[in-house]
């Protein structure tokens, strides 16, 4: 499979992620292969087993399962009804018992996973929970599918820790087919730009909670995923650029024909994909190095959200693939920005999707050699089968070619005229450590601020802080000890409006800190994820009120401009973290924090598959999965 005909950076870099892969990604295919079975995988279950996968099931499916000839999908849902990305699930398992009965086979409702929303939790301490959930959805994906009942798996999840807690645990079991199933946006309420607004004048004491409560309200407004580019939707558009998903699926709204007859289609798919479907298309073999290299470029090339530099990791790691942050960084360099959707412009996924969607930026993306079309999907062989989008002729779904031009290129562009050369997101290394900076958002001017540092140990501290009228003036943030060992990592949204406030008053504002941004990080310059974390022994718990700190994501400088030997000197500061030990179910979580890796590892808890030891001249062979040629009839797409 030649790298050859893609761009020199992206091919550079894939060749890298392959040979530092290499051991480990050799030890995981060799453990789904083995897991791998010809026949149906219940029929290795005991009678009394057996007997009890199937008791509650309807006589004719129970037949089918006690037969051991026709493949079981397991059906893994994340659903709530509280979260309104989520809530549309409710339905779904019925559509999907149904359209893979009517193919010849039987689906169980396999298992739930938690599913914990940040837009409820946020500046909350519950959101102290939220990056763990990742690591316990995949584990309950795990406890789903440990009956050995299932031939191929359908997963039902949207949101921030969930789609990459699902596929996770997905890996975990990479001898399995996997489709993944969206629910789809709400439709779209009050602009971003409006809610921004208010959000805004109510940081600053203008409007009550009573007005902000009704923008909130306005825009929040029905089921279906949060209408912004923050991690649910970026997730989505990772799920489609890898090859999990059926082409064009991620922003159709729920409770429509078209959702639905996707959602049966899905379910199709993974009989067909199963061992005994015919084409055999197993998850551990679609995740690939050339798959997560994809899905770095769509997340770039669309400004997606900075908790992926955790996420796609953690995700990499779990089929035996090994990133980094400099990967994110090389790729960002020579990768476009092709759209412009709220935090990054005023457009939401719906907009976006209008103008030209998923298939649009695939297809752009693909012609511009950025990313690898030789990689295996649900549909076969080869990425530009999902430069479609799908429509409903009749009851059945037919795919067409993406639009050829954007319908919006305030929102959407093609490769040669992008809204920017680059992808926006940068590696930030100095004397404070590495952290990383989304500044598609962030206007030019603001993007290097030196200025005397205010240290904070929460961001409750900052935000009474500037309540008191004690912030106006140019400051960087240090907001400290809010890694993963610290305190979980919780998003620190609450500060965004005050410090956007702070900024549009003409003051020369940053944030640096070892917790967690997402998507939704804004208009002011933030390097985030600061590795190593302050409790693991990171610098930036040297820093002390009133150290210039110059942060100049331009260079990707970030530095604190204090004499060396004097910075030799300096303990790091204690914090008491008490609090975020207890309450709350965070005492449950204790054994998370005390396990979890680095940011740049993915702040993870389950570690890379034990390495093999392969021969340096083996590194290439074995990492790389040989291609597997698919037949056209094998392929969903109708083109018309």
């Amino acid at each position: 499979m030649s790298l050859q005909s893609v761009h020199p950076v992206l091919d550079a870099v894939t060749r890298r992620i392959i040979q530092r892969s290499a051991p480990y990604r050799a030890s995981y295919l060799a453990r789904i292969e083995a897991a791998r079975q010809k026949g149906v995988h219940r029929g290795a279950l005991a009678c009394t087993n057996l007997a009890h996968g199937f008791a509650a099931f309807p006589a004719n499916d129970k037949l089918m399962l006690k037969q051991v000839k026709a493949p079981s999908v397991a059906i893994v849902s994340a659903y709530n009804d509280m979260l309104s990305a989520h809530q549309p699930f409710e339905h779904f398992p019925h559509i999907i018992k149904e359209a893979v009965r009517a193919a010849g086979a039987v689906a169980q409702f396999a298992g739930g996973t938690p599913a914990m929303c940040d837009g409820v939790t946020q500046g909350q301490p519950g959101m102290e929970l939220s990056l763990f959930s990742r690591d316990a959805i995949a584990m309950a994906t795990a406890i789903a599918l440990s009956h050995n009942m299932f031939d191929a798996a359908v997963y039902l999840g949207v949101c921030d820790k969930i789609v990459p807690g699902l596929l996770i645990g997905a890996l975990h079991f990479g001898h399995l087919p996997a489709v993944f199933i969206p629910a789809g946006p709400m439709t779209t309420g009050i602009s971003n730009a409006e809610k921004a607004k208010t959000r805004q004048l109510y940081a600053q004491g203008k409007v009550g909670r009573e007005a902000l409560l009704e923008s909130e309200s306005q825009s929040y407004h029905s089921a279906g995923t949060c209408t912004f580019y923050g991690t649910a939707n970026s997730n989505q558009m990772l799920m489609e650029v890898m090859g999990l998903h059926l082409p064009g699926t991620a922003f159709i709204t729920p409770g429509t024909p078209l959702r639905d007859a996707l959602t049966a289609a899905a379910a199709r798919r993974a009989v067909e994909i199963s061992e005994q479907g015919g084409t055999y298309i197993p998850v551990g073999r679609v995740v690939d190095e050339k798959s997560i290299a994809n899905a770095i470029v769509a997340l770039l090339a669309t400004g997606g959200s900075t908790n992926h530099t955790l996420h796609l990791v953690a995700m990499a790691r779990a089929a035996g693939i090994v990133i980094d942050w400099n990967d994110f960084d090389e790729l960002s360099g020579v990768v476009p920005l092709l759209a412009r959707i709220y935090p990054n412009g005023d457009a939401d996924v719906n907009h976006f999707h209008a103008a030209g969607g998923t298939g649009f930026v695939i297809r752009e993306l693909l012609d511009a050699g950025l990313l690898h079309d030789d990689v295996t999907t649900i549909l076969g062989q080869g990425l530009r089968a999902h430069c479609t989008e799908p429509f409903l002729e009749g009851d059945s779904v037919v795919w067409r070619p993406a639009a050829e031009k954007s319908g919006d290129d305030k929102v959407l562009r093609t490769a040669s005229e992008p809204f920017s050369p680059d992808g926006g997101l940068r590696l930030m290394s100095g004397n404070l450590g590495r952290a990383v900076i989304k500044v598609s958002a962030v206007k030019p001017q603001h993007r290097i601020v030196e200025a005397p540092a205010i240290v904070f140990n929460s961001q409750e501290e900052l935000m009474e802080a500037y309540k008191a009228g004690q912030l106006d003036r140019d400051f960087v943030a240090v907001v400290r000890y809010q890694g993963p060992r610290a305190n979980g990592m919780p998003e620190l949204h609450a500060m965004t409006p005050a410090l956007a406030n702070l900024q549009d008053a003409g003051r020369r504002v940053a944030l640096v800190t070892d917790g967690r941004m997402s998507g939704a990080s804004g208009k002011v310059p933030a390097a985030i994820h600061v590795s190593p974390e302050v409790l693991a022994g990171g610098p930036l718990g040297k820093v002390r009120t009133g150290d210039v700190i110059r942060l100049d994501a331009e260079t990707g400088t970030l530095q604190a401009l204090v004499p060396q030997e004097e910075w030799d000197r300096r303990d790091i500061e204690a914090a008491d973290l008490s609090a975020s030990q207890v309450g709350m179910g965070r005492e449950l979580f204790a054994l998370f924090r005390n396990g979890v890796s680095a940011a740049e590892e993915g702040a993870a808890t389950f570690g890379l598959p034990p390495a093999l030891h392969l021969p340096e001249e083996q590194h290439n062979t074995l990492a790389t999965p040989q291609a597997v040629n698919y037949s056209d009839e094998d392929s969903l797409i109708t083109r018309q």
